[in-house]
């Protein structure tokens, strides 16, 4: 008929209704966003941290670690508990911990409380990310499913990056406890309309492969505790970092072959074996190597090596995230158009772009390249998160969506920790060597005008000093040299991932659609 409006399509309906479903949204992503900054927030708090809880150097650290250990130890169980008892309670229970949990965080007195605190506050946290994913999916028609998933991404992408820099702000402006009640203000709220709005899927009785779950949990333990403590002790060379390993592989052995045979795996065959989620997993590990590997270790150069203080720190570290931003929007509108295959390929060059910029750096520049190629950076990342979501979950039936994202996320962590080890580790290493090659040209057959021993010698406390600052400044240098290297090596990997998003299948139809085709 003529003026008619066209029916609804059918087909596009989310799989849970709700009422005023952007109210909800905006609350899944306070809780992301609270969710996500614990990761690193910490990290810059620590210093203060061992002062007032009267923990030594080596102790304190057990307060990251103990956040990340317990985290991986839950967070495969995911899918269970959403089924066995709600994802409504499992979300909403796993946020009231969460916020329980930062508020005695940061009341905390002692170290073994604030490590059991933030042991509680990890599995919390494990829940929320795989869990307001698979909502986002839920409660958005398939067609809105790509938007919702972009701003849901740049909350997983930039919420990492700012927590040094939020960090480290309010322990200079108020105290190191603030950094675990930040979360109050924005959680709370985000609660009360969860308990309002939130949806649930229907309970499950499905059976839990405890001995599966003890294995995978044993392995990932293991191998978190290698990647977190390998470089301070030496690697192999210590005995504790080869049991690490060998636990870690042989717990990880024996899942795999259980998961097999046995009648009722922790995650189907049909979901793990699928080879666009296979794929998804892989670029998740080198999505949290580029991104939390590389922002978690930049803070620390223009603090270090360029003297910025962290407040500019900050917001150097701004434009990498404005460009998250920008390119994830831009996806968002032509994702229906333009094969995501081709988002990812391009987003990943444009990135590795970025990184052989970093490599012409000078250690006498002002703060215009950094921005810049933050900027750059943050475009290519924004490309790919999405087009990677879409394509590994475009042939997985609903019921998938929390096993799936649960594994996502595991992935993400797992290439995160790896990228942070691999990082300091190299970081160290190099600027080690270039320390010994730099000092060994500062010699009077170097300087034949000025001998720094025997100039030193001759000024007495002057001198001493004087040569204090002399190795101060190649400590600077060589670390600077590290630096770049790292950045040559991490482009490198980036280059090298640009051809594989074409050995996956492209993703056909609206977004969330059970509908692929081979190209």
């Amino acid at each position: 008929m003529s003026g008619s409006i066209p029916a609804a399509d059918p087909a596009d309906r989310p799989l849970l209704e709700t009422r005023h479903t952007g109210l909800l949204m905006a609350a899944l992503m306070g809780v992301s966003i609270v969710q996500f900054l614990d990761a690193t927030i910490a990290n810059v708090a620590l210093p203060h941290m061992r002062a007032s809880l009267g923990a030594s150097p080596d102790t304190i650290t057990w307060v990251l670690t103990s956040f990340i250990i317990s985290g991986v130890l839950v967070l495969p169980l995911t899918g269970w508990l959403s089924d066995r008892i709600g994802s409504r309670n499992l979300f909403i229970g796993a946020t009231a911990m969460f916020l329980l949990t930062s508020m005695l965080c940061g009341a905390a007195t002692s170290l073994p409380q604030m490590v059991v605190f933030r042991a509680l506050q990890g599995m919390a946290a494990a829940f929320l990310g795989p869990m307001s994913q698979t909502f986002l999916f839920d409660i958005n028609r398939p067609s809105r499913q790509a938007g919702a998933l972009s701003v849901w991404g740049a909350t997983v992408m930039v919420a990492p990056i700012s927590g040094p820099f939020i960090g480290g702000y309010l322990t200079d402006a108020l105290n190191w406890r603030w950094v675990f009640y930040v979360n109050l203000p924005i959680g709370i709220p985000a609660l009360a309309v969860l308990w309002w709005l939130l949806p649930s899927r229907p309970i499950v009785r499905r059976r839990l492969d405890i001995f599966g779950a003890v294995m995978l949990g044993t392995a990932l333990v293991g191998m978190q505790l290698l990647l977190d403590r390998g470089h301070q002790n030496d690697w192999f060379e210590s005995q504790e970092s080869v049991i690490e390993l060998l636990v870690a592989l042989s717990a990880l052995w024996i899942f795999l072959v259980h998961s097999r045979w046995v009648a009722h795996p922790l995650f189907k065959g049909e979901m793990v074996f699928n080879a666009n989620f296979l794929g998804g997993l892989a670029f998740m590990v080198i999505l949290g190597i580029t991104n939390v590997g590389l922002s978690s270790v930049l803070p620390t150069l223009l603090e270090s090596v360029y003297d910025y203080p962290v407040l500019t720190t900050g917001l150097l570290m701004a434009p990498r995230g404005i460009g998250l931003l920008l390119t994830m929007l831009l996806a968002n509108r032509i994702i229906a158009r333009i094969d995501g295959r081709w988002l990812i390929s391009v987003g990943y060059t444009i990135a590795a772009f970025s990184l052989w910029t970093m490599t012409r750096w000078s250690i006498d520049m002002d703060y215009r390249p950094i921005v810049l190629s933050g900027l750059i950076q943050g475009l290519g990342l924004g490309l790919v998160f999405m087009p990677i979501n879409l394509i590994a979950f475009a042939q997985l039936a609903p019921h998938y969506r929390t096993d799936g994202s649960t594994l996502m996320t595991l992935f993400r962590n797992i290439g995160s920790s790896f990228g942070i080890s691999v990082i300091v580790d190299q970081l160290a290493r190099n600027t080690q060597t270039s320390h010994s090659d730099i000092a060994g040209n500062v010699t009077s057959f170097k300087l034949p005008a000025l001998d720094p021993a025997t100039t030193a010698a001759q000024l007495g406390d002057f001198g001493a000093a004087m040569l204090g600052l002399l190795n101060g400044e190649v400590s600077r240098q060589a670390a600077f040299i590290a630096y770049l290297d790292s950045f040559y090596m991490l482009g490198w990997v980036l280059l090298a991932v640009v051809p594989l998003p074409w050995l996956l299948k492209r993703a056909r139809g609206r977004p969330g659609e059970r509908h692929v085709v081979s190209e």
